[in-house]
């Protein structure tokens, strides 16, 4: 059976076994904190699981496995920096949304 006609979870399952320690590493390459590499890597597999839904073998399982390995590390790293973390002391200094002083001092 080519990879065409095989099911996204077998395919899925096959890139895991074959290409898991790889991912590890890789998860390492872009996250320096356990924690952040643990989600990174759930992410890449969840990522890897759905683009089997639209495999059509016209690359190797290896290259289609890095390619989305890749972007989805580069993905994640997007999102994180977009959201930044505030402390308790900071949040404890920010205006009410509705503080209509502060607002128009802003002004």
């Amino acid at each position: 059976m080519d990879s065409k006609q095989r099911p996204q979870t077998e395919l899925y399952l096959q890139a895991a076994a074959e290409f898991g320690p790889a991912l590890v590493r890789l998860a390492r390459a872009y996250e320096s904190h356990a924690d952040g590499q643990r989600d990174l890597l759930q992410d890449i597999h969840f990522a890897l699981w759905r683009s089997f839904a639209g495999f059509s073998g016209q690359c190797s399982l290896r290259t289609w496995v890095y390619r989305v390995a890749h972007n989805a590390a580069i993905s994640t790293r997007v999102r994180r920096r977009r959201t930044r973390m505030v402390s308790l002391e900071e949040i404890a200094g920010m205006p009410a949304s509705d503080d209509v002083e502060h607002q128009a001092s802003e002004l």
